[in-house]
């Protein structure tokens, strides 16, 4: 079981039974105590929950979110994409993430990452993101608004035009449907590609973040070319060749 998947069982046990001792957790999941005691630090670190003398109570607004470290395709390619692409913002920096599974992979493991007493700006356009990174004492949110698409949780149209048009970003983490050395990269949906390509436009670096089985497919709406992009971080089983069309393209390649 994965420290996330740790994490999302034990807020489930709290919610159903708003307490838990370190022990019973234990017993439950079949770890350590020592395990249990690190994890409900961390998640009372997140305000997750609140720390009692030997275990743990719900804390209400966290299941108000949908704050979940759901298990998804390829979910441990995508924890090391996002902790490579963490480890690219320094505090103070004002960061945009578009919505999708790898950003919002993305968005957990930065705010667990700020250093104490840091803090950065996030601008998105996704209401997961926003939700989860709204209860973060260290991260200024901003978010844009518009119309939600609820196949992805973006807010598309003016309204998210308007508020990008008037923000500077110092790096853009990009999630994609699909992207190719060629052709770019795209997104299922035109309204999500055009409030995209506005995103990244607005930043001083753009970072894809992308899984190798995204890599070589087009989608329907085209959100950039590749050279609008400065950095592709994908995983370890993207090919040699693949790598090489997008070096070749002027970008650097991370396979983590």
């Amino acid at each position: 079981m994965s420290r996330y998947e740790r994490w999302n069982s034990l807020l489930e046990l709290l919610a159903q039974q708003g307490r838990l001792t370190v022990e019973e957790a234990a017993g439950t999941l079949g770890v350590s105590t020592a395990t249990i005691r690190r994890d409900f630090d961390e998640l009372s670190q997140q305000q997750m929950l609140m720390r009692t003398r030997g275990g743990a109570v719900a804390q209400s607004v966290s299941y108000d979110l949908p704050l979940r470290y759901k298990t998804a395709r390829h979910a441990g390619e995508k924890q090391r994409i996002a902790e490579a692409a963490a480890a690219l913002v320094q505090p103070g920096a004002v960061v945009g993430m578009n919505g999708g599974t790898t950003t919002s992979e993305v968005a957990r493991t930065l705010a667990v990452r700020i250093p104490a007493g840091a803090q950065i700006t996030v601008v998105t356009n996704a209401l997961n993101i926003a939700a989860e990174l709204t209860v973060r004492r260290n991260v200024k949110l901003v978010v844009t608004g518009g119309v939600a698409r609820p196949q992805s949780y973006e807010l598309i149209g003016p309204l998210a035009t308007g508020v990008l048009q008037q923000v500077t970003l110092d790096i853009a983490f990009l999630g994609v449907d699909g992207i190719d050395a060629g052709a770019g990269a795209s997104a299922h949906h035109e309204g999500e590609a055009s409030v995209n390509n506005l995103l990244i436009g607005r930043a001083s670096r753009v970072v894809a973040v992308a899984d190798a089985s995204k890599v070589g497919r087009r989608a329907f709406a085209k959100i950039c070319d590749i050279g609008q992009i400065d950095t592709l971080i994908t995983d370890a089983s993207l090919t040699d060749a693949d790598a090489a069309a997008f070096t070749d393209a002027g970008l650097r390649v991370v396979r983590v």
